[in-house]
């Protein structure tokens, strides 16, 4: 859509994780009925600033996603993406994609409540755009299918609007019960999720970084995986003695994984 800045170097990392066929496809194009996601096993909604973050991030686009139909059923275009949650297919947010998830309705969908918009992503405590990494903790417990074999990562995040508030307590208490809290930012010293700054870069409650539906194959996250695909991404890739590959491929390549037994 306009504004998404992300997505050349999110489908590199698809093709990376083993994906053949690999498309970027316009909001547009969606729209007019030109692409349907029926052909698809993984949608991934990258990163960017969705519609300049006008009424919100990305709310223009999900109210516009809500609204519109499909010119060959009739039908509103998020039946399609219904589907293709109900289809046991996977679904990825990151950062503008996520906060798009998050205003659908497709997460966290507790109690199998899909396309009802039960939280919000909004702005940083801080007041700024945050760009800077993050020391992350990987919920084992969860049922996400993208961070399978994950228990820490270290991530960038590039927002202004990443500040997860569930407003109904009880629901954020079903977050953590369900195991559906992914990712949490933490204090790197001691491990465990912070509400501190800088290490909770805006202010989430219980330092949520990344959340799933509870079937885990929707997750959706804030910082960006596609950004830490090889060692020299990392910025201390001169002063470290790191891995080839980085942080951010495995959640590509669970995926496939997924898709390659499964679908």
């Amino acid at each position: 859509g306009n504004g998404v800045n992300c997505e050349i170097e999110t489908a590199h990392a698809c093709r990376l994780a083993g994906f053949e066929c690999v498309d970027i496809v316009s909001i547009w194009e969606l729209l007019a009925g030109e692409r349907r996601l029926d052909g698809y096993d993984l949608l991934v909604l990258p990163g960017g600033f969705l519609d300049g973050d006008d009424l919100g991030s990305a709310k223009a686009q999900a109210n516009r996603l809500l609204r519109c139909r499909d010119p060959q059923s009739g039908l509103p275009i998020v039946e399609q993406l219904m589907s293709f949650v109900r289809e046991g297919k996977l679904v990825l947010g990151i950062c503008n994609g996520f906060q798009l998830a998050i205003k659908l309705g497709i997460l966290p969908a507790l109690e199998g409540a899909y396309m009802t918009q039960q939280a919000t992503l909004t702005h940083n405590d801080s007041g700024k755009f945050e760009d800077r990494w993050t020391y992350l903790k990987v919920n084992t417990a969860s049922p996400c299918i993208f961070t399978k074999g994950m228990e820490r990562t270290y991530l960038p995040v590039r927002h202004g609007e990443g500040k997860f508030v569930c407003a109904d307590k009880d629901n954020l208490k079903k977050l953590r019960d369900n195991q559906q809290v992914v990712l949490s930012y933490v204090d790197p010293l001691s491990g465990n999720p912070t509400i501190s700054y800088p290490d909770n870069p805006n202010g989430s409650q219980h330092g949520v970084a990344g959340l799933c539906d509870p079937t885990g194959r929707v997750f959706g996250l804030m910082p960006h995986p596609e950004a830490f695909l090889h060692r020299t991404n990392h910025p201390r890739w001169t002063r470290e003695d790191l891995p080839e590959e980085g942080d951010g491929l495995l959640f590509f390549r669970n995926a496939y994984e997924y898709v390659k037994e499964c679908l």
